[in-house]
Formats: C-alpha cells, sequence, structure tokens
C-alpha cells in the first residue's frame, strides 16, 4: 500500500517537474514565444477585419469582424501548441536530455503527459492574450463558456501531441518546419477561419469536411456566436478520436525508443 502511494508521488513530482520545466522555458523567452502571435493576429484584424470587413458586411449574418476572431484565436492557439511541443522535445532529443526521461523509473504517459501539458499551457495563454487584443476591434461575446473551453483544450491537447509526433520523427532542425509549413498552416487557412463553408461550391463543402480544422474552428466559433456550421456533437468526436489515434502513436513510438535512441 506505501509503496504505491510512493510509486504515485514519484511519478507526481515527475510530472510536475516537466510541466515547470516546459512552462518557465517559454516564459523566459516571452518575446519570441507570446509577443509575435500576438503582433500578427492584431495585423490580421486591422487588415482583414478593420479595412476589408467593412467592405465584405456580414459574415453568415453576423459582422465579418466577429465572425473572424474564433478562427484567429483558434490560429494562434494551434500554431503555438504544435510548435512548443515541437521544439522542445527535438531539443531534448537533439541535446540528449530525453535519455535521462528514458532511463528514469517513470512511464511512458508521465512524459507524453508532461510535454503536452507545456504545449496546452502556450496555446491557452496566446489564446487568452489574443482574445484580450481582440477585444480591441470588437465588443467580445460568449455564447457558451463550457464549449469554449473544451473545444479549447482539446484542439490545443490534439496539436501538443501532433508537435511531439513532428519531433520523434525529426532528425534535423528543418524536420520541425516541414509539417507547420506544407500541412499546417495549408489546412489552418482553408479551415473556415476568413470565410463560411456555406460561401462554397457542394464538392468543396464536402471536401472542407476532410479537413479537421474545419470542425475545431467551428465549434469554437459556437462557443462565441452560438453558430456553427458543423454539428457540435461530431466536432467533438472528431477531436477526440484525433488525440486517441495521436496519443497511442505517441505512446507507442517514445515507449520503442523511436528515433530516441542512438
Amino acid at each position: 500500500m506505501n509503496r504505491g502511494k510512493n510509486m504515485i508521488r514519484l511519478y507526481w513530482i515527475a510530472l510536475q517537474s516537466i510541466w515547470i520545466k516546459e512552462i518557465i522555458r517559454f516564459s523566459r523567452i516571452w518575446v519570441q514565444t507570446l509577443l509575435p502571435p500576438v503582433i500578427t493576429m492584431s495585423l490580421y484584424f486591422v487588415i482583414f477585419g478593420s479595412l476589408m470587413g467593412s467592405r465584405i458586411g456580414n459574415m453568415a449574418g453576423v459582422d465579418y469582424m466577429q465572425f473572424i476572431v474564433p478562427g484567429l484565436i483558434m490560429m494562434a492557439v494551434i500554431t503555438n501548441a504544435y510548435a512548443n511541443v515541437a521544439s522542445s522535445f527535438f531539443n531534448a532529443k537533439y541535446q540528449r536530455n530525453i535519455e535521462e526521461l528514458l532511463v528514469a523509473p517513470v512511464p511512458t504517459y508521465i512524459v507524453i503527459i508532461g510535454y503536452i501539458g507545456g504545449g496546452v499551457a502556450r496555446g491557452v495563454i496566446t489564446g487568452v492574450l489574443v482574445t484580450g487584443v481582440s477585444s480591441f476591434f470588437v465588443p467580445l461575446q460568449i455564447y457558451s463558456w463550457s464549449v469554449l473551453v473544451l473545444v479549447l483544450l482539446l484542439t490545443a491537447i490534439l496539436f501538443s501531441l501532433g508537435g511531439l509526433l513532428n519531433a520523434v520523427f525529426a532528425k534535423t532542425f528543418d524536420d520541425i518546419s516541414l509539417v507547420p509549413t506544407f500541412v499546417l498552416t495549408p489546412l489552418t487557412y482553408l479551415g473556415g477561419v476568413f470565410y463560411s463553408l456555406s460561401l462554397l461550391p457542394p464538392f468543396w463543402q464536402d471536401l472542407s469536411k476532410l479537413n479537421p480544422i474545419v470542425y475545431m474552428v467551428s465549434g469554437f466559433r459556437y462557443g462565441f456566436l452560438g453558430m456553427t456550421e458543423l454539428s457540435l456533437p461530431l466536432t467533438l468526436t472528431v477531436l477526440i478520436t484525433f488525440i486517441s489515434v495521436f496519443y497511442t502513436l505517441a505512446w507507442y513510438l517514445i515507449n520503442r525508443g523511436q528515433g530516441l535512441r542512438s
């Protein structure tokens, strides 16, 4: 009984240590990690919202500026959650720090949750900062806090896992930027951030539904505006399914030392 309690305490200390290390890591270089997405999203608000929004008018029955705010916040959360885990885990591989975790009496799921916690923290903090900036451009309204927080957390977890998988397979620093550049960025811009799916022809609407980011943006927009173009249960199902698949794959690869052991 005491041995079981000691193991739980040991695992909890290990998990806390990874969380604290990850949060301190991106907090110390906040000029590089937190400030750039805020500036970038501010430019989006000015260009697409204030300047172009007045010409576009309404989108899906709401002001264009209000329509794009949830998508821009989600974009910031996705890119920062992904980038944090991808860069941190790969640096641990490159500097051989990851070997200390591999030989420690800590299960693989603790390592995964630890790194994911750091990615979620950075993604959520960035999302809050971008939300604060957006309040200067448009009055914010929250339709459902529960949906908003749930979709935000699930999305941050999913892309933190995606960043972890990228880092596991990456062999050079260039490999870290390949997926965000050629996969993540196109999927995000085609994820309904700046437009309504109803504007697309039927074929392209169906094709867009193969993009998982479409569901995340739609669910997050529902939390803000109470409007969605896709079923909320379907959105949550897609998120949970991808999280389960990514977690299982990450656990398998790390557990067998794929790309981690020399």
